[in-house]
């Protein structure tokens, strides 16, 4: 019973937090100002126990796992969320169903930590499901709006259709090594054709998740119509977790298919950035701007995948630390002004220095990080997954994810011009900021400078690698 609550302490710790809210739900007359401080504080004590009482071991015959490394991808999970609860402050107090939001999404961040932890392809498919459905009821959550209820309908047809092609590669590699254990299917993989084939279907489930071209095409559309934590959730959190996942199963399970895989998720990096950042140059919504902003993200990420080494796994965990942070700031941003104002066009935009100059500059670290630009923490994310990628020698590949970072830096500082430089001669009104933003605001600047500069944070990752 010891080593069950203590491997499976981050779990649990949330399926707590989930029954309170369950109860708190029964009972009347709590307002909306009062549960989202029980909410914030709950989540703040669930990301501080996170970094206690970590311990390696598995649980059910090896079909749960973990160990540091991983305790460490989950905390950077719930860094997130307790991020998202300060950020959106303003659109939470509205909502009128604000316990059934939060359960709703810290049940989907229950299914995505049973995914990182999953050694088994059968506890991985459930914990998928278990954490796409509540992604699919958020993205519904703004009811008043036709267009809410369009991307809840489009996600869940996407969703529908990748659980359906994942099954389909888990059933083809089962028939394939009689095996669907993570520790047992190495040794049973040859390469042989049907063994290909089931790992095309496997990473064709990842690339929808993740967002990946030519599997994409649901992102925009989600994202905007989207509540816009909900969309922030599916951009940061979702998003994160699938990565961590990603790697762990070509890592683990079809490291002798390294160089069939290598060569597959090469290509799809290099797509998945050169679309992202071409579409992202066009967008005048700022969500759908974002949205193609994280595809091509990914496409980066995807760079430090194809490392296959201990450096690769440090790097895409380093980034996704920035990344969560760097995002997660812009998307506060654009949701205290929509929330206030309605305006969501980029052209909006124009002279918000005049009336905002500390939103203005927020947005613009944010941005700046999401870009690489130095000294922010994003520069140094980039610069380790294109260090870790060329490891290969492939020194093609490295050049066309510079190139891409070049291209990218366009349309970010086209953002920023709006901001700072383009006249309006009626600029978006003064916004409030609540406190609890405002200080989420200083959590993520904070982090989008440091993480960069405190060079022990990437050390610290690296030594959780096992």
């Amino acid at each position: 019973m010891n080593e069950f609550l203590t491997l499976m302490k981050p779990e649990l710790q949330i399926t707590i937090i989930i029954f309170l809210l369950l109860f708190i739900k029964l009972s009347k007359g709590i307002k909306n100002d009062l549960l989202l401080l029980i909410i914030q504080n709950l989540l703040l004590l669930n990301f501080i126990a996170g970094f206690f009482f970590n311990a390696p071991g598995n649980l059910f015959d090896g079909m749960y796992q973990t160990n540091t490394l991983i305790a460490f991808q989950k905390s950077i999970l719930n860094l997130g969320i307790y991020l998202i609860s300060l950020l959106f402050t303003g659109w939470f107090r509205k909502t009128e169903h604000l316990p059934e939001f939060f359960i709703l999404m810290l049940s989907a961040l229950l299914g995505l930590d049973f995914l990182i932890s999953s050694g088994n392809f059968l506890i991985f498919f459930l914990s998928l499901e278990l954490a796409t459905i509540p992604i699919a009821a958020m993205a519904n959550f703004d009811l008043e709006k036709k267009i809410s209820s369009e991307a809840a309908m489009k996600m869940i047809l996407s969703s529908a259709f990748s659980s359906g092609i994942l099954l389909f590669g888990i059933s083809l590699i089962y028939g394939a090594t009689g095996t669907i254990n993570f520790e047992a299917l190495p040794a049973q993989l040859d390469g042989s054709t049907l063994q290909i084939l089931s790992f095309v279907f496997l990473i064709t489930a990842f690339a929808f998740k993740l967002s990946i071209v030519p599997f994409h095409l649901w992102t925009a559309d989600v994202y905007e119509g989207s509540p816009i934590a909900a969309t922030s959730f599916l951009s940061v959190i979702s998003k994160g977790a699938m990565a961590f996942v990603f790697i762990s199963v070509l890592y683990r399970v079809f490291q002798p298919m390294h160089q069939v895989w290598y060569n597959m998720v090469m290509l799809l990096s290099i797509i998945t950035m050169i679309i992202g950042n071409l579409f992202a140059l066009r967008q005048q919504n700022i969500k759908r701007f974002l949205a193609f902003s994280s595809i091509a993200q990914v496409g980066f990420i995807l760079v430090g995948i194809t490392a296959n080494s201990p450096e690769g796994i440090s790097s895409v965990v380093y980034f996704i630390l920035i990344y969560t942070v760097s995002n997660l700031t812009a998307f506060g941003v654009a949701a205290a002004i929509s929330s206030q104002t309605g305006k969501e066009k980029i052209e909006d935009y124009k002279g918000l220095y005049q009336t905002n100059p500390l939103l203005s500059w927020v947005m613009a670290l944010a941005l700046f990080s999401l870009a690489g630009i130095p000294p922010t923490a994003g520069f140094f994310g980039k610069l380790f997954l294109l260090t870790a990628g060329a490891s290969n020698a492939n020194y093609g590949f490295i050049l066309i994810a510079a190139l891409n970072m070049i291209v990218s830096l366009y349309y970010y500082l086209r953002v920023i011009r709006s901001i700072f430089m383009d006249k309006n001669e009626q600029p978006i009104e003064k916004i409030n900021i609540h406190p609890s933003t405002k200080f989420a605001f200083i959590i993520c600047s904070a982090g989008i400078v440091l993480i960069g500069m405190l060079s022990w944070i990437y050390d610290y990752i690296q030594s959780l690698n096992p």
